[in-house]
């Protein structure tokens, strides 16, 4: 079966199939390339993905991923970044074995095609002109016998003629035979021309032909190859990197198998755990008896004059409930409220409004809320300076609960002695290369090692000291934590003995409630408070005043550490707005608080606030 035979006179149409051939070729291609395209980009995407939900360093979520599960979920991202790495070898193996030599092979393609089909036209314009001179030839032939007639017609009529001279009738005769000579020469050069073009004729149906259309149909069939060749490299390029996404998918299957809720529950409890002890039981008050409360209706300071301590009901103390608080109260007396200022009323004072909030001036409970007040007129509290707005923690960790405060430390320490280490190995390799250098002075000298050996050696006393004083305050939180496996036995007691007096300022005393809890009496208890604050805060100054303010209108402070204004009253600014809301206002030496900056017009100090 060949075309050369069978299609010896479709010489248009197999130019139009070959050209077909090629433009699926090039289709082809062109969908490779677009495959190409979409791995590289789909990788690409996959990589963003797995960067986006990256743990971002020296950052919170960098701490979440002890937990198994995050561990497990930080695995399955980096899986997947290998994943898109396959995509991406994908993607090149692609470029690579197919488009690069599909593309050069359709170049030589075009060209072959283009060469055959030249050759075919040229065997054409040869059979063509063949076909021209034999008809030049044969209409020759024809006229030259049409003439030939008409010339013998002609003598024969001259020779009838008896008027006619013998001259006329011999030249007659002459030009008779002339034209019967032409017509034989035409008619030989007819049969040579036929006898030409038939010979020319079969070798170009026969030979020319078949040949040229052979080595179309075999280029056909080898670019029919050549793609059939190309689809298997593009599934074979698929089914190599199927291990490789089988491991990582195995990975993440193995990553999350690793997930185990009881470790991630232990380390809940390491990150959360106070240190405290649980609270005991609350006795009950009995406010019949007046001379049994626990509660004075008098002041702190009466209470603290009293030198008598009133009998409690019943024989045990009080368990404490500060350990349930979560965020110290004392601090948000010196730190602005955190909820947002009301806005400024619409009359000119909130209190023409009728059924208007009312300033709690009434005592609900006598001692807490004196308690409020005395460190509300007293903010002149040391420990609590580095609290108010913007402030740093303490460097000790002293604001976090015992346990926390011992695991921040133990890092803490850790850190420093691997800075501390580093720079040793520092010291040890200067020292080695000063050796060499005095061993060896043409290698450089040694003099300009001594002011980096003397820096290294200061950076470790420098380190050496800060490691000492932070395990310090480790030895000292060990000390005060009561051992794990006594922590149950230590409980028991805990409700029987009295609790001592808390001379770090920054852990809480108070209950949920708001209320100081007691301990064996009112007097024990009101002489703690007592010293602990008038010896710890009573030689602090207070704030200077950087202004004044005229209050426009009313505000009753209901909230800790606001304070009460009347419209029309003058104060002193001690704190601007800082951005929240809140101004820091005195009214006198023991009145301060905040209160909304748009219920007031503040005039402030030049030279104050220069200074």
């Amino acid at each position: 079966m060949s075309w050369g035979t069978e299609l010896w006179d479709q010489f248009d149409n197999l130019e139009k199939h070959t050209q077909w051939g090629i433009d699926i070729l090039e289709k082809y291609i062109k969908f490779v390339k677009e495959r190409t395209e979409i791995e590289l980009s789909y990788a690409k995407q996959l990589r963003n993905l797995s960067k986006k939900y990256q743990p971002k360093k020296n950052s919170k979520e960098e701490e979440e991923y002890r937990y198994t599960a995050c561990r497990a979920f930080l695995s399955t991202l980096n899986e997947m970044n290998d994943y898109a790495g396959q995509h991406e070898v994908v993607s090149e193996n692609l470029a690579s074995q197919i488009l690069a030599g599909l593309a050069r092979y359709v170049q030589e393609l075009k060209q072959e095609r283009k060469s055959h089909f030249h050759d075919g036209r040229k065997a054409q314009q040869h059979i063509e002109t063949c076909w021209k001179q034999l008809e030049s030839s044969k209409r020759r032939f024809e006229r030259d016998c049409k003439e030939a007639d008409r010339a013998q017609q002609y003598f024969e009529k001259m020779d009838a003629d008896i008027n006619v001279t013998k001259a006329d009738v011999e030249k007659a005769r002459q030009q008779a035979q002339i034209r019967h000579q032409m017509a034989e020469d035409s008619k030989a050069d007819y049969s040579s021309n036929l006898q030409k073009f038939n010979h020319e004729q079969r070798d170009y149906y026969h030979t020319h032909i078949p040949n040229i259309f052979q080595k179309i149909q075999e280029m056909e069939e080898q670019r029919i190859v050549r793609l059939g060749e190309s689809m298997k490299t593009y599934a074979e390029v698929d089914r190599q990197v199927i291990p490789i996404i089988g491991k990582c998918l195995d990975g993440i299957v193995k990553a999350a198998e690793g997930i185990d809720g009881k470790t991630d529950s232990q380390l809940v409890i390491e990150a959360y755990k106070s240190g405290f002890e649980p609270p005991g039981d609350i006795e009950f008050e009995d406010y019949t008896q007046p001379m049994k409360r626990t509660v004075s209706e008098n002041s702190l300071s009466n209470s603290r004059a009293d030198s008598k301590a009133e009998p409690k009901f019943g024989g045990k103390p009080k368990g404490k409930l500060w350990p349930f608080i979560k965020k110290n109260k004392l601090m948000s007396l010196l730190t602005s409220p955190h909820q947002p200022p009301p806005p400024p009323p619409a009359s000119a004072s909130p209190s023409a409004v009728p059924n208007g909030p009312q300033s709690p001036k009434q005592q609900k409970e006598p001692l807490s809320h004196r308690f409020n007040e005395f460190m509300t007129s007293k903010p002149k509290i040391h420990c609590f300076r580095s609290l108010k707005r913007g402030g740093a923690a303490p460097e000790d960790f002293s604001n976090l609960p015992p346990e926390q405060r011992r695991k921040k430390l133990q890092q803490k320490v850790d850190e420093l002695n691997k800075e501390m280490q580093k720079e040793m190995d520092q010291r040890e390799a200067i020292t080695k290369m000063k050796d060499v250098y005095l061993k060896n002075p043409q290698m450089g000298d040694p003099a300009s090692l001594d002011h980096k050996l003397t820096e290294v050696i200061q950076n470790i006393d420098k380190l050496r000291l800060e490691a000492q004083k932070f395990e310090a305050w480790l030895a000292e939180v060990e000390g005060r934590l009561p051992a794990r496996g006594e922590q149950r036995r230590q409980s028991g007691l805990y409700d029987a003995q009295p609790a001592p007096a808390v001379n770090n300022c920054a852990q809480a005393r108070e209950s949920p409630d708001g209320s100081y809890t007691e301990e064996q009496s009112q007097e024990s208890e009101v002489k703690v408070l007592a010293t602990d604050f008038d010896d710890e805060f009573d030689d602090e100054e207070p704030l200077p005043a950087i202004g004044t303010c005229k209050a426009l209108y009313t505000f009753d402070g209901q909230n800790e550490g606001t304070i009460s204004v009347t419209e029309g009253e003058t104060l002193y600014v001690i704190e601007e707005d800082k951005g929240d809301g809140w101004t820091r206002i005195r009214r006198n030496e023991d009145e301060e608080g905040y209160v909304p900056t748009s219920y007031v017009e503040v005039y402030l100090d030049k030279n104050a606030k220069d200074s």
